[in-house]
């Protein structure tokens, strides 16, 4: 049989990016102060994301890049029109609900906030119905468990218990959701609400039975979100766990109802790597795969961040996902982290890019058509540089399109475009097809 080049006609190639580590003006036109605004570079980072460290406010002899980052909020025409000369046929972006409603409290949106995205060309259910069909309601949701900061604004106090307060707040969101979906379908019944995920399937180290199960376990941390989310009630795993932890988790039968009534119509995920577990607690090597540290697996390349390199554990994470919920799939967040070094024209020769991504577009495009997935779209992450949400660099670059900033914060802001960008311009007009 040959073996089938393109992609599903209507597929929607694209790229993302994320309010937070892109638009900076994080005090421009009433828009309000959010956590990951007050995160910094450096040491106190990863304490502060994981709610360990407190820091409500800016505080002296820190750098703070989501305060400007690559300014995306003064420069998205410019932006907007380099993805339209890769011919997107999608763009990913998140919401900062700062500029809609600064404190968080008001009755009213701040209409500045709403006139930025609505000039993004992107907007709100209500006011803008029909332009938008695929909407996420929470961002790489299992992330409150890793990082309760950065991921819910979660600060715990000593001697409190972590877990219980971790829960409480994933049941909340959990219903929020449920919320969501309901009103996106009875705006326009036309909406499709997702879910979203951090990714990546956990491997057994060995072939002992204590690591397999070490992996599922991990496994299933990372899905209990997306179980709620799919099939619309809490597994009995989870419930078991809580039983065992003491953890009891407020809820009313409005909540349930909610769950079980308005569950999501499809799945979507980040994916950077696959990851290893032991079920030997002497086993503790562990790559420097930012949060979601791994075990190291001897048969992967890895990134200059740690990240392990593997296309096959894409078409196997997809498939995992296919077969526990048969819904739709959509790959939100998938890209490599790398130094770039430009030339005097600010031109990067990034090929290490473009072999990660071809790999990757190999590894769903036989997720589609040889195991019979049904994968919706793909938006490279960071389709332009911007700020690490784990590290807070720049120098950890993702974009077919080079910012001019540094980590301190140096930079003229000047975009350029990469070799990547029209290698990833012809991926789109070929419908994958260039692939090869």
């Amino acid at each position: 049989m040959t073996e089938k080049l393109t992609f599903p006609d209507g597929f929607l190639w694209g790229g993302a990016t994320a309010a937070n580590q892109c638009e900076g003006a994080y005090d421009v036109d009433g828009r309000g102060l959010a956590n990951v605004d007050v995160v910094p570079i450096g040491a106190d980072r990863f304490p502060i994301i994981a709610g360990k460290k407190k820091m409500f406010d800016f505080e002296d002899g820190y750098f703070y890049p989501a305060k400007e980052s690559i300014d995306m909020y003064h420069h998205f025409k410019e932006d907007i029109a380099l993805f339209g000369e890769m011919g997107f046929k999608t763009y990913r972006l998140s919401i900062a609900w700062s500029r809609i409603f600064p404190k968080g409290d008001e009755l009213e949106p701040n209409e500045a906030g709403l006139k930025f995205y609505e000039r993004l060309c992107r907007t709100l259910f209500t006011r803008y119905k029909g332009l938008v069909k695929y909407w996420l309601t929470f961002n790489e949701i299992n992330m409150i468990l890793h990082a309760p900061f950065m991921g819910a604004g979660l600060y715990f106090e000593e001697g409190e218990n972590e877990e219980q307060v971790k829960y409480q707040a994933a049941h909340h969101e959990l219903v929020a959701s449920a919320i969501a979906t309901k009103l996106a379908h009875e705006i326009d019944p036309e909406n499709k609400v997702g879910c979203m995920l951090a990714a990546g399937q956990y491997y057994p180290n060995t072939a002992n039975p204590a690591d397999y199960w070490a992996a599922l376990q991990e496994d299933r941390e990372s899905y209990f979100f997306i179980d709620v989310q799919s099939r619309g009630e809490y597994p009995n795993y989870a419930k078991k766990k809580w039983e065992r932890l003491g953890i009891e988790v407020e809820m009313i039968k409005e909540d349930l109802d909610l769950l079980k009534t308005y569950t999501v119509d499809f799945i979507s995920f980040s994916y950077y790597s696959s990851r290893v577990a032991s079920g030997d607690p002497k086993v503790n090597e562990k790559t420097a795969g930012n949060i979601f540290a791994s075990l190291k697996n001897p048969y992967l390349e890895a990134s200059e961040w740690g990240w392990q390199i593997d296309p096959l554990g894409l078409r196997i994470t997809l498939n995992v996902i296919w077969d526990r919920y048969q819904k739709p799939m959509f790959i939100v967040e998938n890209g490599l982290g790398a130094v770039d070094t430009p030339d005097e024209n600010g031109y990067v020769e990034d090929d290490y890019r473009i072999d990660y991504l071809a790999a990757h577009i190999k590894a769903m495009r036989d997720a589609i058509n040889v195991d019979g997935v049904e994968l919706l779209g793909y938006t490279t992450w960071g389709c332009i540089d911007l700020v690490s949400a784990g590290t807070g660099e720049m120098k950890k670059r993702y974009g077919f399109i080079y910012v001019d900033r540094d980590n301190d914060g140096n930079g003229t802001l000047k975009r350029f475009k990469k070799k990547s960008f029209n290698w990833y311009k012809e991926v789109i007009a070929t419908n994958g097809a260039s692939v090869r």
